[in-house]
């Protein structure tokens, strides 16, 4: 503890008489110990914001463990291995190791995350969809720990990093192949509504029908959660249409909802790509096996999990830098944002629709 209020002691100082608190329970705060009133830790906190506080001095060793915090609010064995793959690809690469986190729900970790990773102090936190509440980014901000988010659900201001992908060229590109191959009842089955990534690619969806001039049904639209079940069930309604009404190929915005929409076929008597093709969105390596080979759109989740984690590995050196230079508080002047290609792949889940259509 005494190397870390050493660190900034004029200013804690200042701190401790302003508050009339002790050192060691600011200390306490800064290092998330749990044996302070929560009253008492929100007064603190407010004035360490206040002052733009951030712990300066020292080097990695000192202030930080040599992990990379990665946080995903549930694990599956497909795409989550992808992008937990290219995070230990790149913190290897820099000798660190990387710490799992399972916490919250695709908006953000659960409030008591931000205690544990303020113990743990990492080099930085990889986030995969969650965002932050501001006083948490404020928290990390304060203790130097820098993060960056994977895929965000939602839109994130300005000033804060990330790493995605081209999901509306992804479904542009993904149902223009259906359009050319002679499909003109599309369906998609997207992720859930409240995701900026299921919307920008059911948004890529409506652009390809609409310069095709294709009429879109609006039940053909649908917002599952991108896992197999989610993918069965929607489509088992939409091919439970008549014949003439119901699709003949479905875009399902992620490979596991694609098998669904399989599963959902094979139940219907429907061959596929004989009397409906699929295609499915990020490439996971199961999508290579399945029978028929899935046509899909290639995210390139474990370059992103790189990305990620080089790029919070940067700006955490950014800081010790800043910190070295004696600038308390000091921002990098911009906010790294990424966004990666995709591309389509075609293999053998997709072919003209039937020509009694």
């Amino acid at each position: 503890m005494k190397a870390d209020v050493g660190v900034e002691r004029v200013t804690l100082a200042e701190i401790s008489e302003d508050l009339g608190v002790s050192l060691s329970t600011i200390s306490k705060v800064l290092n998330g110990r749990s044996d302070v009133s929560a009253s008492t830790r929100e007064r603190i906190e407010r004035v360490l914001h206040e002052r733009g506080y951030v712990r300066r001095g020292g080097g990695r060793s000192e202030a930080r463990a040599d992990l990379i915090e990665l946080v995903l609010h549930e694990l599956d064995e497909i795409w989550s291995m992808e992008v937990i793959g290219g995070v230990e690809e790149a913190a290897k690469e820099h000798g660190l190791s990387v710490v799992l986190t399972v916490s919250g729900d695709r908006h953000a970790p659960d409030p008591d995350w931000i205690d544990g990773v303020i113990r743990r102090r990492p080099v930085g936190v990889v986030l995969v969809f969650s965002d932050l509440a501001p006083e948490h980014r404020e928290r990390l901000r304060s203790r130097a720990i820098p993060f960056v988010i994977v895929d965000p659900a939602g839109d994130p201001t300005p000033e804060v990093p990330s790493v995605g992908s081209a999901n509306w060229s992804g479904g542009l590109a993904a149902t223009r192949h259906l359009i050319e191959l002679g499909h003109r009842r599309v369906a998609t089955i997207t992720g859930p509504e409240d995701m900026m990534c299921s919307l920008a690619r059911v948004d890529g969806y409506r652009s390809a029908m609409n310069s095709a001039g294709l009429p879109i049904d609006p039940a053909w639209i649908r917002f599952g959660d991108f896992h197999v079940t989610g993918g069965r069930n929607h489509a088992s309604e939409l091919l439970a249409l008549p014949a003439d009404e119901r699709p003949t190929a479905i875009f399902a915005g992620s490979d596991l909802q694609a098998l669904g929409v399989m599963d959902a076929a094979r139940a219907a008597g429907l061959a596929v790509p004989g009397d409906l093709s699929i295609v499915g969105y990020d490439d996971v390596p199961i999508s290579r096996w399945v029978t028929p080979p899935l046509t899909t759109v290639h995210q390139p989740l474990r370059r992103m999990g790189e990305e990620a984690a080089r790029l919070v590995i940067r700006l955490a050196t950014e800081a010790d830098a800043a910190r070295g230079g004696g600038a308390a508080g000091e921002r990098n002047a911009s906010t790294p944002r990424m966004d990666l290609a995709t591309s389509l792949v075609v293999r053998e889940s997709t072919a003209p629709p039937p020509t009694t259509v």
